[in-house]
C-alpha cells in the first residue's frame, strides 16, 4: 500500500485538494443559502439534468483543454508562458480574416484556416521563446505583455478591416460555411473542435512521453545544466516548447469561431488562456490529466450558472473553490508530513527484510 502511495502521490494529492475544495464549497453553500439542500442538488447535479447544460459543459471544456495542453507543453520545459490567451485572441482574428477572404471547398478551407491560426499562434509563441532562450528576458513578463498586443492587435485587424457593418454591434463578417466544423448533435453546439481538443491532448502526451523532442523537452524542465551536460540544445528546446504552446493555443481559438460563433465576435479577452494555466495546473502538466481537468473546471462553471440562477447562491462561489483547489496543489507543504512519514515506515520495512535476507 505504501509503495502504491508513494508512486502515486502527486496525483492522490491533487485528487484530495480537489475534494477539500468541493468540501469547503459545499459548507459555504449550507451557510449562505437559505434553501442549501436545493442550492446543493443544483450545483452538483445541475449540469446532468439536462441535455443543453451537459453539452455546454463539453464545449466549455474544449477551448481549455487546448490552452491547458499548450501550457503544459512549455510548463513541461519549465517555461511560465501565459502567453496562450494572447496567441488564442490574435490566431482567431488572423484565421477569420483569411477565411472570409478566401473560398474552397469545405474540407480544404477547415484546415488551411486551422493551419493559419495554428502558424499565427507558433509565431506569437516563438517571439517570448527567442528573448528567453538568447537574451534570458522572463518570459513570464514578455508572454503577459505580449497578450495586450495581441488583443489591440486582433481588434484593429477586425473592426477596422473585417467587421460586419451590418450587425448591429461589433463583429467580424459571417464566416463562409465553407468554414464551418460542423456541429453533430442536434439542439446543441458540440462541434468538430471538442474531438480536435481531445486529439491534442492525446498527441501532446504522445509527443511528451514517447518522442526524443518529449524527452529533451522534460529532461530541459528538471534541470537545464544536466540537460546541456548530455548534449540537449536547450535553446531548440526552450524555443520550440514555446512555439508548439502557441501554435496549439492558435488553434484552439480558431476552432470556436468556426464551430460556434462562425464570426469572431470577441470584443473582450475570453480568459480560455487562463482557464488553460488552472488545468495545467490541476493536471499537473500531464496531457491526459488535463482532460480530466478541463472538464472538472468546466463543470464546476456550468454548476455556478445553474446554482445562480436556480438558487439563491451567487455564481462567484466557483472562484473560491478555484483558488482553494490551486493553493493547495501548489502547496509543497500540503500533505508533506504525510509523505515523509509512509517514506521513513517503507525504508524501514525494506531494511528489515534486507536484515532478514543475510
Amino acid at each position: 500500500m505504501e509503495k502504491f502511495i508513494l508512486k502515486y502521490f502527486t496525483l492522490i494529492r491533487t485528487l484530495i485538494a480537489i475534494l477539500v475544495g468541493v468540501i469547503i464549497s459545499v459548507v459555504l453553500i449550507y451557510i449562505i443559502s437559505e434553501m442549501p439542500a436545493y442550492a446543493l442538488k443544483q450545483f452538483l447535479l445541475g449540469p446532468v439534468l439536462s441535455v443543453s447544460r451537459f453539452s455546454n459543459v463539453i464545449e466549455n471544456a474544449s477551448p481549455m483543454i487546448f490552452c491547458g495542453v499548450a501550457i503544459a507543453i512549455a510548463f513541461q520545459a519549465k517555461q511560465f508562458n501565459v502567453g496562450a490567451e494572447g496567441a488564442l485572441f490574435l490566431s482567431a482574428a488572423v484565421g477569420t480574416a483569411f477565411a472570409v477572404s478566401t473560398g474552397m471547398p469545405t474540407v480544404f478551407h477547415i484546415i488551411l484556416v486551422l493551419i493559419v491560426a495554428g502558424i499565427t499562434g507558433a509565431v506569437w509563441g516563438f517571439v517570448p521563446g527567442i528573448l528567453k532562450a538568447k537574451w534570458g528576458a522572463s518570459e513570464l513578463v514578455s508572454s503577459l505583455m505580449m497578450n495586450y498586443i495581441a488583443y489591440f492587435a486582433g481588434l484593429y485587424l477586425i473592426n477596422s478591416h473585417f467587421r460586419d457593418k451590418n450587425a448591429g454591434f461589433l463583429v467580424s463578417i459571417r464566416l463562409p460555411e465553407t468554414a464551418w466544423l460542423p456541429q453533430f448533435i442536434p439542439g446543441t453546439r458540440m462541434h468538430l473542435g471538442i474531438l480536435l481538443s481531445l486529439v491534442f491532448a492525446f498527441l501532446g502526451y504522445y509527443f511528451l512521453y514517447h518522442t526524443t523532442t518529449g524527452y529533451e523537452i522534460r529532461t530541459t524542465g528538471h534541470n537545464d545544466k544536466f540537460a546541456r551536460f548530455g548534449g540537449i540544445n536547450v535553446i531548440k528546446v526552450v524555443v520550440l516548447s514555446q512555439v508548439i504552446s502557441g501554435m496549439i493555443a492558435g488553434i484552439g481559438g480558431m476552432t470556436e469561431v468556426m464551430g460556434i460563433h462562425h464570426r469572431f465576435n470577441w470584443q473582450n479577452s475570453p480568459g480560455y488562456g487562463w482557464d488553460g494555466v488552472i488545468v495545467a495546473i490541476i493536471g499537473r502538466n500531464h496531457p491526459l490529466l488535463i482532460i480530466l481537468a478541463a472538464f472538472f473546471l468546466s463543470y464546476l462553471r456550468v454548476g455556478s450558472q445553474v446554482l445562480n440562477l436556480m438558487a439563491d447562491v451567487p455564481s462567484e462561489l466557483v472562484a473560491v473553490i478555484q483558488a482553494i483547489i490551486i493553493i493547495l496543489i501548489t502547496a509543497e507543504a500540503f500533505l508533506s508530513k504525510w509523505k515523509y512519514r509512509i517514506t521513513m515506515k517503507q525504508a524501514e520495512l525494506e531494511e528489515a527484510g534486507n536484515e532478514s535476507i543475510a
